[in-house]
């Protein structure tokens, strides 16, 4: 067979099974690509009988059928390269050889295949176009080999919700120059790849498409934060785009001019309707703290005129001696008496899990529960007590300044009456028999701990030794040794 008829056939067959390659496949990408193919062997079978009827001169036939064969092999290599990475059979594009990337694969043997078959001539020829062309084209060029680097890494996918800078929307379309995001309101943003290659990308898609959202809420500061969360918490299963799983939380985000400022976290598995998930939570807050008596306060730029509350002084003892007649330990002690200490007392508001004493120190003061509940631990973490309204602790600290001996929690939000050392001798100098018969009262109760920790061990002080004994140490510790006679 000779040369040109070799050649013919050679066209011929490439056709042919180009041609059976496309019609097997039901994968459109795969048929739109063999176009390339069915055009570049028709040009090379063209050119093959051209040559081989009409001849021309030697240097002009040379010349053509150089460029039939560089014709014939991108034909090969972008026939071998469809059908070795692209399923025929099913319509869709492999994830790890998008379009683009194929191209590129192409590209690269066709200038391979090229040099070698061209030798020197055709290597210093395209080195030359190429500088040329670089220079000519650097924007473009950048925003190809950005194009190509995004499809090699996939840091997002067509469908998927990303941010860019300052732009977020779903991903439509990755083509060699651009990426192309539809917008939430329905535009179309066009990023050039370079830009893109150069932020930062946050995919709101994967590695799932579960995305925490964030509500704040300022509240009015002379509510207990503990209350505002549980109140804020009942409120987010009223939105049905928050999930309950992850369970959504709240915690304090910041102190803000006029209103303390609480942060509500939960979560959606639609990024899409984040606008219209913050709407539910926002609208369900609203009418939860409203529910609960708890006051949004308007922004600090509006300018209320508002008397100043001011709670009478007797209102404020009245209730701090309501809290001390339930103690045991002042009920030995006259109305004008418990008046003088409530007079003197402070009040305290403790959060629940905080500590209102430590275990180990200096302690000059005790506490009365008036609401909530508190718990006494060791340092080991053991529970030995737990106080509600009316009970007390810390009262050996204060009459005698000894180390606290436990710790205690507040178990609950709990408003708790501080006693000092300074109070109660204040009230001693104007009366002495106070703190006899307080001292009675705290020697009863320590010899009762006593007898319950050894019952009937010899060498026990009995009551009154106990009471004349802590009776000279608080006398030390308030600096009262001549006012009170043992």
């Amino acid at each position: 067979m000779s040369a040109p008829a070799l050649r013919i056939a050679i066209g011929a067959v490439i056709l042919a099974a180009t041609l059976v390659v496309r019609a097997a496949s039901v994968n459109r990408l795969v048929r739109r690509k063999l176009r390339l193919t069915l055009l570049l062997a028709f040009v090379y079978t063209a050119a093959v009988v051209v040559l081989g009827r009409y001849g021309l001169s030697a240097a002009m036939d040379a010349r053509v059928l150089s460029v039939a064969q560089l014709c014939l092999a991108l034909a090969l290599i972008n026939l071998a390269v469809v059908t070795a990475f692209n399923p025929l059979r099913a319509d869709r594009v492999p994830e790890r050889f998008p379009a683009i990337v194929q191209d590129t694969i192409v590209i690269g043997l066709f200038l391979l295949v090229g040099t070698v078959v061209m030798r020197e001539k055709f290597l210093t020829t395209t080195a030359v176009s190429a500088v040329i062309i670089g220079f000519a084209l650097q924007d473009t060029l950048g925003n190809m080999f950005a194009g190509l680097a995004i499809q090699v890494e996939k840091p997002f996918r067509v469908g998927h919700w990303v941010a860019v800078g300052p732009h977020v929307g779903l991903v439509a379309e990755v083509t060699w120059r651009a990426t192309k995001l539809k917008t939430k309101a329905g535009n179309l943003v066009i990023l050039p790849n370079a830009f893109m290659a150069k932020e930062a990308i946050t995919n709101y898609s994967e590695p799932s498409a579960l995305t925490r959202l964030d509500v704040e809420v300022g509240v009015s500061y002379g509510s207990p934060p503990n209350q505002v969360k549980q109140a804020l918490l009942e409120a987010i299963p009223n939105a049905p785009l928050a999930l309950k799983d992850p369970p959504p939380d709240v915690i304090v985000a910041d102190f803000g001019a006029s209103a303390v400022i609480y942060r509500v976290r939960f979560w959606t598995n639609d990024f899409s309707r984040d606008s219209l998930a913050r709407d539910q939570v926002r609208t369900a807050v609203y009418y939860a703290l409203r529910r609960h008596g708890l006051e949004i306060p308007f922004p600090i730029q509006t300018e209320i005129h508002r008397e100043p509350e001011f709670e009478p002084e007797s209102a404020r003892n009245d209730r701090v001696n309501e809290a001390l007649q339930q103690v045991d330990l002042f009920q030995p002690l006259s109305i004008d008496e418990r008046y003088a200490l409530a007079a003197r007392a402070g009040e305290r508001l403790f959060g629940q899990g905080e500590t209102i004493v430590r275990q180990g120190e200096t302690g000059g003061s005790m506490y009365v529960v008036r609401r909530g509940r508190v718990r006494v631990i060791e340092a080991s973490g053991r529970e030995l007590a737990v106080f509600s309204a009316g009970g007390y602790f810390g009262e050996m600290s204060m009459l005698t300044g000894q180390p606290r001996t436990a710790s205690v929690q507040a178990v609950e939000d709990s408003d708790v009456v501080e006693l000092t050392a300074e109070s109660l001798r204040e009230v001693a100098l104007v009366n002495p028999d106070v703190l006899r018969r307080i001292s009675d009262v705290v020697a009863a109760r320590q010899a009762d701990l006593e007898r319950q920790k050894a019952e009937g061990a010899p060498g026990r002080p009995v009551a009154a030794e106990a009471s004349r004994s802590l009776l000279s140490r608080i006398q030390a510790f308030l600096r009262l040794p001549a006012l009170i006679g043992d």
